[in-house]
């Protein structure tokens, strides 16, 4: 390293649904590691399992995640089903136990498959998605809120309330939560659920950054765009082949996932406060 400090060292990540090497949450927290954080996990390979593409050897990536971190960070993971109401707060016990405090999160986890079109869909369709996918992460953001700013909350706001006086913000002392959206913008036939779900993120982050920012916590979205993380191979699409031909003739140079990012977390574009950064591909 030739004695430069690396521009996150001695920060604690949290990274959710780490459970695949080709997928967007391990090329995450990899590039966070090689930056020089410690790392947290949460994974579901049960879910991975029931789709497709299938799940991973989770101790292979383990390994593989465990040799880009630097000499003074720590890992350790999770195996958490996010659905459940107290499921947030167990993942951030575990998270806050490895060095004791969480300057980064990223929540990457979503529920995908057993989805529908407007037609067939019902309320456990809508509820499962949107348990996972927007429940979850606005009580993990609400929780890392409490742990980063120290304060907890009160009697519910009313409307036009802020949170707390304003805290200054400093690149190296500044809480930074991401949202994963999706392509929500566009059309998604048969993904009614998925699609409310990411779509209720993306217009809640501008309201939940304006309140995080006053606690010294920077919060965006990404919408990575079409990232084959295995489900565009012919062996483990999830599409029909009529919808994944005109996917592939439309989008020839989809990138795969390993050295996606880096993530707005250690720069001075981390500035940017309740944006959603689009793929390539927007």
């Amino acid at each position: 390293m030739n004695g430069k400090k690396l521009p996150l060292s001695g920060q604690t990540a949290l990274i959710t649904r780490v459970s695949r090497r080709s997928g967007v949450g391990f090329a995450a927290a990899k590039r966070l590691a090689q930056d020089g954080a410690s790392i947290f996990i949460s994974h579901y390979s049960t879910h991975d399992e029931q789709q497709p593409w299938k799940g991973d050897n989770l101790d292979a990536l383990r390994h593989e995640l465990s040799e880009h971190l630097t000499v003074d960070a720590s890992f350790a993971d999770i195996s958490l089903d996010l659905a459940g109401p107290d499921a947030p707060s167990t993942l951030m016990e575990h998270a806050l136990a490895l060095t004791g405090s969480l300057e980064i999160m990223i929540c990457n986890h979503a529920r995908s498959g057993s989805d529908g079109s407007i037609l067939d869909i019902n309320t456990n369709r809508l509820d499962d998605h949107f348990f996972v996918n927007t429940r979850s992460t606005v009580l993990l953001t609400s929780l890392f809120a409490q742990a980063f700013s120290g304060l907890r909350g009160g009697l519910s706001a009313a409307p036009g309330d802020t949170v707390a006086p304003d805290k200054k913000v400093s690149e190296y002392e500044t809480g930074r939560v991401i949202w994963l959206t999706s392509s929500q913008a566009r059309p998604m036939p048969g993904e009614i659920a998925y699609a409310m779900s990411k779509a209720a993120l993306a217009g809640l982050v501008r309201t939940a950054a304006s309140e995080l920012v006053r606690l010294g916590i920077l919060l965006n979205a990404i919408n990575p765009g079409p990232v084959n993380t295995g489900y565009l191979n012919p062996s483990s699409t999830d599409r029909s082949t009529e919808v994944l031909e005109e996917i592939l003739e439309t989008m020839p140079h989809i990138p795969r996932t390993y050295g996606y990012g880096p993530y707005p977390v250690a720069s001075p574009s981390s500035y940017g406060v309740g944006e959603t950064a689009l793929g390539d591909y927007y």
